[in-house]
């Protein structure tokens, strides 16, 4: 399929909703809608886990778009420079914790159906018994209702369900990583690592 001509149908203050024509392999002309984010900034997800307990600090947060909450990962837009300091400056504003950037993945492709959206997945290790995270205190903004949950990794799966019955909606990254087969799960933490440790 080839792109041979779009139009702007809609602009706002962040998003902009274009139409494509494609030329498709039988010669016909195909219409395609999509979505692009201003500046095409780089998804930021962050997958916080605390040391030396081994938990994981999930949030559960208030999304517009879908009118509902829901559980995931601390997340972030970057366009500037220096990406561990943007993922290390969400963290901190979301959850109130500082840490330790342990890898940084390849450029990752998501939402394809309908926007080029670029994302990369960040590992982070928080030291809990450093002073600063004892009591760590969240720096909203006020869009954000943001809410910070600690789990052992043997509790996430059983308390996805639970926030399902009770209504709220569960992210994708978060079922991937610990919703599906163990084994799975391990081939996918070694997929981001080299035989230094991790990808960067």
């Amino acid at each position: 399929m080839k792109k041979i001509s779009e139009e702007i149908l809609f602009e706002g203050n962040w998003l902009v909703l274009k139409q494509g024509t494609y030329l498709g392999n039988n010669g016909e002309k195909i219409k395609w809608e999509t979505i692009e984010r201003r500046h095409q900034p780089t998804g930021l997800v962050i997958i916080p886990r605390l040391i030396p307990s081994n938990r994981y600090v999930l949030i559960r947060q208030y999304r517009p778009p879908i009118s509902n909450y829901i559980i995931g990962f601390p997340a972030g837009l970057f366009e500037g420079d220096d990406i561990r300091e943007e993922a290390l400056r969400e963290l901190k504003e979301e959850t109130g914790y500082t840490g330790k950037i342990t890898g940084i993945s390849p450029i990752l492709k998501t939402c394809t159906g309908v926007m080029d959206q670029s994302s990369r997945i960040i590992n982070v290790d928080i030291d809990e018994t450093d002073p600063q995270n004892l009591n760590p205190e969240q720096s909203l903004e006020p869009s954000e209702e943001i809410e910070v949950i600690v789990k052992r990794e043997d509790e996430i799966r059983e308390f996805l369900g639970q926030e399902q019955e009770k209504g709220y909606a569960i992210g994708a990254g978060l079922w991937y990583l610990f919703g599906i087969n163990k084994s799975v799960t391990n081939i996918i933490r070694g997929a981001i690592k080299d035989e230094e440790g991790y990808l960067y």
